[in-house]
Order: structure tokens, then sequence, then C-alpha cells
């Protein structure tokens, strides 16, 4: 085989469920396909997060012999403090009326967060352009925030495009210069799935930042 065909492979290999037993997990962060009785799946791998969720499922009944697998979501991270997005809101605030960004990390060692403030290169009141800051050896980007100065949180196309690679959960807040909106949603390699339910102690301490 052609030695970059197996160096993707082996990047990005592909497993066949067993039928009797558990899948072996992945020892390392990475992507996989597991190919299952009931379709194709993509697993992702981080410290803070398992990710399974069905590519596609078969065109005709057959035969596979193999095991079945189930979408799955492990928040292995636990939950994110209130706190850091009450301090993104303030940075956003002081921003007005332009936009401004900020990372919450994981560190996977000692299991604490943190915001790490973005360095813009442009920002204004319609976009943020900004450097990619590298983080501390075993910390991970676990939310990608970024704010719409005085217009509502919603993602946009360049947002899309801005994500598609990631895995990660992006957060938006608008109307910055009162109690924000909120728009979250999972971004994991080009999927993006809107999270209706944005959690409440966020809420009540952006409703009590705004005061």
């Amino acid at each position: 085989m052609n030695p970059v065909d197996l160096i993707l492979q082996r990047s990005f290999p592909s497993v066949m469920v067993p039928t009797r037993e558990a899948i072996t997990p992945m020892a390392t962060p990475g992507e996989r396909l597991l190919i299952a009785s009931n379709g194709v799946f993509l697993e992702i791998h981080r410290p803070w997060i398992r990710f399974v969720r069905r590519l596609g499922a078969f065109e005709w009944q057959t035969a596979v012999p193999y095991g079945r697998v189930e979408e799955e979501t492990d928040l292995r991270c636990g939950s994110i403090s209130a706190d850091l997005v009450a301090e993104f809101a303030r940075i956003a605030r002081v921003a007005l009326p332009n936009e401004a960004g900020a990372w919450i990390v994981w560190d996977a060692m000692t299991g604490l967060f943190r915001l790490e403030r973005l360095t813009a290169l442009s920002h204004g009141p319609e976009h943020l352009w900004y450097e990619r800051p590298a983080l501390r050896e075993g910390e991970w980007l676990v939310v990608d925030c970024h704010s719409h100065g005085r217009d509502k949180a919603y993602f946009s196309s360049t947002d899309d495009e801005d994500d598609q690679h990631d895995v990660k959960l992006a957060l938006v807040l608008g109307n910055c210069d009162r109690t924000p909106s909120v728009a979250l949603r999972l971004c994991a390699k080009g999927r993006f799935e809107l999270q209706a339910g944005i959690p409440d102690h966020w809420l009540a301490v952006l409703a009590r930042g705004a005061v």
C-alpha cells in the first residue's frame, strides 16, 4: 500500500465492531470509524469528551457480521463554571460595540477550567479575527466563546466555516448591552448540534451581571 495511505489509515482507522464483547476504548485522542451492523459511526475521543454519531445507514437490509453501536456523548470534564461564562460576558460588554472572543480551556491533569482571552488581530461590530492561543501541556479547548455586540446571538455561515474542523462547544453571546441572548452548539468535525437547553446556572449568572 502507498505509504501516504498507510499513514492516513493509521491516523483515522476503521474498526469492525465485535458482536460478543465491548469494543476496546481508544488509548489516545483521535477519531475512528466504527463499522457496525446498524451503520457506520464516527467516534471522537478527547480527554474532555467522547462522542459517537452515526454517519450513515446501509441502503438495504443484509447480514452484517458485526455488533451494534449506539450514539452517545460523554462529557468527561464535568460541569463548566458559570463564573467563567460571566467573566466572558464582562469582556464582551467592555468591547462594545465590537465583538470579542475567549476560550474556556480544561486541564486534563488538574481537572480545572480557566478562561483564555483571545488576542484580536481585527475586530468590529460584525467581525472578529483572532490568533489561536498556544495552550499549556495537558490543556484542551472546551468552549470557544465570541460575542455579537448589540446584535442577537446566532451562528453565522462564517462561524460554520471557522468551526468546521474543531471538536468543541461554541458559545455566542448577543445583546451584550443588557441581559445577553445565548446560542450554544456542539461542534464535532463538521457536525453542528444546537443545544436547546442552555445551563440554568449560566443563565442565572448572566442575568445577575446585566443588572
